[in-house]
């Protein structure tokens, strides 16, 4: 069992490779907080139980870029600190960037205190492996600090107008695809000193990026219709995307039902890509579900009877409830990192139709349980 700490674990990245580390068995997190950097016992009792150390902790935005400098350089000198008064030598993981070569304190901090860790790790024979990052998207990020991806989904959602102050070609990866490169490192035992520039997942200018946010703006917001997705990428930025939805005030979405004298018929769902289209009945009182995808687009549908569905997302204590008649037909999509539940709460058979856009594969189903 590999003891992992990760500094800065409550925010963007470090929150996905905390939630991330649960899902795979051999590792135990070991539980960090902020405030630790400003008590030395807690500090060295933490770096004393790690046997690796990823370093994420920093300040990226702040109008004052000496106020950026000082803190990041401050957080590495505290750390190695902590390690030479306890006298342990964890693997160090370090999250550096593109722009250590760029002319900004920022990447002068990152520079910098990746050759602090190097200088430690030589004179205590330690293992340290200093990532050079890409820019970094995925779901929940910050807008206006994490990601300029999470900034024009914020914009659009919110029916705002993102502008594109310089139209570069930018290498991207996504927060999930970074964290499985982080969780290989600490799985290596070479003993090495070593500096990698990690690999995008894909480059695109920044108006196609924006592009694509609009076409499932104007699809997937405005008309229900899951767009065409031709690759792992386009995937996980439709699900960066839709995390920036307020679900609470956009789902149930309401189905149109056409009855005449032979019955009523209802279309359930319009995409661009495959998938699974699957339909169950449940028994009153029968609660389905209590888990939650990392990566999956998925819609349940209910067309007969009455249900409540639960959602509550990954580290969150707040449950987000909804309530669906099959006499009016409607659906709520399952946003990835939300574990969700529904229950039939009738009185007859509960019938439900689900749409996933992948077929189920028994070994990567990318479903964990956990009750909402």
């Amino acid at each position: 069992m590999i003891k992992i700490g990760i500094t800065g674990q409550s925010g963007f990245i470090g929150s996905h490779l905390y939630n991330i580390l649960r899902t795979k068995s051999g590792f135990e997190s070991i539980e960090f907080e902020d405030s630790y950097f400003n008590d030395k016992k807690k500090l060295r009792n933490f770096v004393k139980d790690c046997d690796a150390i990823v370093h994420l902790a920093a300040m990226n935005r702040h109008e004052d870029e000496n106020v950026i400098y000082e803190t990041n350089i401050k957080l590495v000198k505290e750390l190695i600190a902590a390690m030479e008064d306890e006298k342990v030598n964890p693997h160090i993981i370090f999250s550096s960037s593109i722009q250590e070569n760029l002319n900004n304190l920022y990447g002068k901090s990152k520079q910098e205190g990746r050759i602090l860790f190097e200088k430690w790790a030589k004179r205590n024979k330690a293992k340290f492996t200093a990532l050079i990052i890409p820019n970094v998207f995925g779901p929940f990020g910050k807008p206006f600090y994490n990601s300029f991806i999470a900034t024009f989904s914020y914009l659009l959602v919110n029916n705002k107008t993102p502008e594109i102050k310089t139209d570069n070609s930018v290498n991207l990866i996504y927060v999930g695809s970074l964290c499985e490169k982080i969780i290989n490192e600490i799985s290596t035992s070479d003993n090495k000193i070593l500096s990698i520039n990690v690999k995008p997942d894909f480059n695109l200018k920044v108006s196609q990026v924006l592009n694509n946010l609009i076409a499932y703006k104007n699809q997937y917001i405005k008309s229900g219709i899951i767009p065409e997705l031709k690759n792992i990428n386009e995937v996980n930025l439709f699900n960066t995307f839709t995390s920036y939805i307020d679900y609470e005030s956009f789902f149930p979405i309401k189905l149109k039902k056409n009855t005449d004298e032979r019955g009523s018929f209802v279309e359930v769902i319009k995409t661009g890509i495959g998938g699974q289209i699957s339909f169950s009945t449940t028994k009153k009182g029968i609660t389905r579900g209590n888990h939650y995808h990392t990566r999956k687009i998925e819609r349940f549908a209910v067309i007969k009877g009455k249900a409540i569905i639960e959602l509550r997302k990954i580290g969150s204590d707040k449950k987000i409830k909804f309530y669906l008649n099959g006499n009016n037909p409607s659906f709520v999509d399952m946003p990835i990192w939300y574990t969700h539940n529904i229950t039939n709460i009738g009185n007859e058979e509960l019938y439900t139709q689900f749409w996933i856009n992948e077929w189920y594969n028994p070994d990567d189903p990318d479903t964990f349980y956990e009750e909402v």
